[in-house]
C-alpha cells in the first residue's frame, strides 16, 4: 500500500535503546509499547512494506489482497485499547455468519453463524442427534476458552529460571504462576475434559466432524486423526474481535491492522524503516551490541528484539559460536513443516454455488459469500487422505480448501462488481516428490487440484478468474520469512506451546544472550494476528531495563 510509505523514515541516528528486527505486526506492537515507555526505538524491515504476513498488496491491478494473513480474529483487546488502534484507522466488518460448507453433488449446505438456534436447525439437516447436543458442545468449548484465554496475555512459566539462578531470578519467575493457577482453578472439574480436548484426535471429539475439524488443522501438518490436534480448534474458539465471536474482515485488508499499529508506534516516537535488511545481530562476550545491515551500516543498540522466526534469529543472524550445543539442538528440533499453499484470485463476478445460487440480476453478495467457505469437507476421510498424499510428497487432488471473499463486505478492495478471493489450501508439500515447485506444477495444482474442485461446487468459476498468485510453502518462506512456510513461526502442536515455546530451555522472550529478545509468533502464545508476543516481549524488555 503506497500510503504506508509516508510512515517510513530514514535512519536519523545509528544508536537506539532498542532495535526491532522485522516489521511484522508483533514487531510493530513491541516497538509501540517500548516507544510509549519513552525508549528510542527503530524498526528495521527487510521488505518494501511493513506488516510481515499482515499486509495489503495490489498484486493484480485494481485488486488489493490481504496477501498472506486474511482475517482478523485473535487481536488482543488490551493491545487495541492501549494503542488506540481504532483512532489510528482500524475499522472492521463483522459478519452474521461464520462458515458455509456446501455438500458436493447435492443441494444441501451447512451455514453457521451467531444465531445458535438457527445453527441447531442447520445441523439437524445432517444429524438430529448432533443438533440436540450442539448447544451443550458450544457452551463447553466457550467455557474451556474462557478459562485459558488469560494465558494469552501473560508470559509462560520458565522452569529453568524457577529452579536455578539468583533469588531475584527465581522470584521474578513466580509471576506467571498466578494466571496459570487461575486458569486451572477456572477449569476446575473440566480439567479432565480439557486434557482430552488437547490430547485426543480432533476426529474423536467434535460433532459435525469434518466441518469443525477443519478449524483444528488450519496451517498444521497433521490430520484430524492425529493425536493432539484438538488444541488448535480451542485456540481459534478464543478468536473474535471487539466482543464479536466471529472472525472479521479489516477495511482495506490486513495491511490496515499493521498500518494502525505503525501509526501508534510512530506517534510515540518510534522510527520505522523499510528496505533495511539485517545481515547480522552483533554480539560480543554474549552481550548484544546492535545489528549490521546488508549495506554495511552498523546500528548500535543495547537491546535487540527479533520478530523473525527462531531459526532465522539464531541460525541465520547470529554467529554459530554464540550458542551452547544443547540450546542449538533444541532449536534445530523445532517443527516448521507447513502444508499451506495460499492462492490470491481476482474475480470479475460472484461465484455461483449450486447449493445457494445467486439471485439473477442481483450483483450483491449473499450471506454465504461473506463466510469462510469450506470445500472438500464432506468427510474426515477426505481430509485425512489429503494429508496422506502430502506425506508422500504429492499435492492432494482433492485438497482442503478454505475460501473467503472479503470484498463481499469491503468495497475498497476491488473494482465495482468484482472481487478478491483468498484460497487457503492444504495439504501441499514443501518439496514435491517430482521436484521443486515451478510455474508448471503450480499451475497444475491450481487448475486441477483447486479450480476443477471449485467448479464442482460453483460451475462457471474458472470464467470469473481475472488473475491469480500462487504462494507455495517455499514462496511463503522466501517472501515473508516464514521458515518452512509455517504461518505460525513453528507448529502449534502441544510440544511447542506455552513453556515449550520456542524451546524448553528458553521459553518466553529473553534469550541466553544479554539484550537479545524474541518478539515473534515463535514465542508464546504463538501464531495468529494477536500481538501478544510483541507486547509480552516489550514488557520483558522494560522489566529488565
Amino acid at each position: 500500500m503506497q500510503i504506508m510509505r509516508r510512515l517510513y523514515s530514514t535512519l536519523r541516528v545509528k544508536a537506539y535503546d532498542a532495535v526491532v528486527v522485522g516489521g511484522g505486526h508483533n514487531g510493530l506492537v513491541a516497538a509501540a509499547y517500548l516507544a510509549k515507555a519513552g525508549k528510542r526505538v527503530a524498526v528495521l524491515e527487510r521488505r518494501h512494506v511493513l506488516g510481515g504476513a499482515a499486509v495489503t498488496e495490489e498484486i493484480i491491478p485494481g485488486y488489493k489482497f490481504s496477501r498472506a494473513s486474511y482475517a482478523l480474529s485473535l487481536l488482543r483487546p488490551q493491545i487495541a485499547n492501549d494503542l488506540e488502534l481504532k483512532k489510528h484507522g482500524l475499522n472492521v466488518y463483522h459478519r452474521d455468519y461464520s462458515s458455509f460448507t456446501p455438500i458436493r453433488g447435492s443441494q444441501r449446505s451447512l451455514i453457521l453463524g451467531t444465531d445458535e438456534i438457527q445453527n441447531c436447525k442447520q445441523i439437524a439437516q445432517f444429524s438430529p442427534k448432533d443438533a440436540q447436543v450442539y448447544l451443550q458442545y458450544k457452551e463447553w468449548m466457550d467455557r474451556m476458552a474462557k478459562s485459558i484465554e488469560p494465558l494469552l496475555d501473560s508470559a509462560p512459566i520458565n522452569l529453568h529460571k524457577l529452579t536455578s539462578g539468583s533469588l531475584q531470578t527465581r522470584l521474578s519467575a513466580l509471576k506467571p504462576l498466578v494466571p496459570f493457577t487461575m486458569a486451572g482453578t477456572s477449569l476446575g472439574k473440566d480439567i479432565p475434559s480439557f486434557l482430552e480436548l488437547c490430547l485426543a484426535p480432533a476426529a474423536k471429539i467434535y460433532i459435525l466432524k469434518s466441518t469443525l475439524a477443519a478449524d483444528a488443522i488450519t496451517g498444521e501438518m497433521y490430520s484430524p486423526m492425529t493425536q493432539g490436534s484438538g488444541y488448535a480448534l480451542l485456540h481459534n474458539t478464543m478468536g473474535g474481535y471487539n466482543g464479536d465471536e466471529t472472525w472479521c474482515y479489516v477495511e482495506g485488508g490486513m495491511g490496515s491492522v499493521s498500518m494502525a499499529i505503525a501509526k501508534a508506534a510512530q506517534l510515540h516516537g518510534a522510527e520505522l524503516h523499510t528496505e533495511k535488511p539485517v545481515q547480522q545481530i552483533i554480539v560480543k562476550n554474549n552481550v548484544v551490541e546492535g545489528v549490521l545491515l546488508q549495506d554495511g551500516t552498523v546500528v548500535r543498540a543495547k537491546t535487540v528484539l527479533s520478530n523473525a522466526t527462531p531459526k532465522v534469529t539464531f541460525f541465520d543472524l547470529l554467529s554459530d559460536t554464540t550458542l551452547p550445543d544443547d540450546f542449538k539442538k533444541q532449536l534445530a528440533n523445532i517443527d516448521y513443516s507447513s502444508p499451506v499453499t495460499k492462492i490470491n484470485v481476482a474475480l470479475r463476478g460472484l461465484p455461483n454455488f449450486i447449493t445457494s445460487p445467486n439471485t439473477p440480476g442481483d450483483p450483491r453478495p449473499g450471506p454465504h459469500h461473506q463466510c469462510l467457505i469450506f470445500l472438500n469437507c464432506e468427510s474426515i476421510e477426505t481430509i485425512h487422505q489429503a494429508y496422506l498424499d502430502c506425506l508422500q510428497g504429492e499435492a492432494s487432488s482433492r485438497p482442503l480448501i478454505e475460501m473467503c471473499m472479503p470484498s463481499s463486505l469491503d468495497p475498497t478492495l476491488a473494482p465495482e462488481g468484482c472481487h478478491v478471493l483468498s484460497l487457503f489450501t492444504q495439504y501441499t508439500p514443501y518439496q514435491p516428490a517430482s521436484g521443486p515447485w515451478n510455474d508448471e506444477n503450480k499451475e497444475k495444482y491450481c487448475q486441477k487440484g483447486l479450480f476443477d474442485c471449485i467448479e464442482e461446487y460453483a460451475p462457471g468459476f474458472k470464467q470469473l478468474v481475472v488473475g491469480k498468485e500462487v504462494l507455495t510453502p517455499p514462496d511463503l518462506e522466501r517472501i515473508f520469512g516464514l521458515t518452512g512456510g509455517s504461518i505460525f513461526h513453528g507448529s502449534m502442536s502441544l510440544d511447542q506451546l506455552y513453556m515449550f515455546r520456542p524451546i524448553p530451555l528458553n521459553p518466553g522472550y529473553a534469550t541466553t544472550i544479554k539484550g537479545l529478545y524474541l518478539c515473534g509468533s515463535g514465542t508464546h502464545p504463538g501464531g495468529g494476528v494477536m500481538g501478544s508476543p510483541g507486547r509480552l516481549a516489550a514488557t520483558a524488555v522494560l522489566e529488565d531495563m
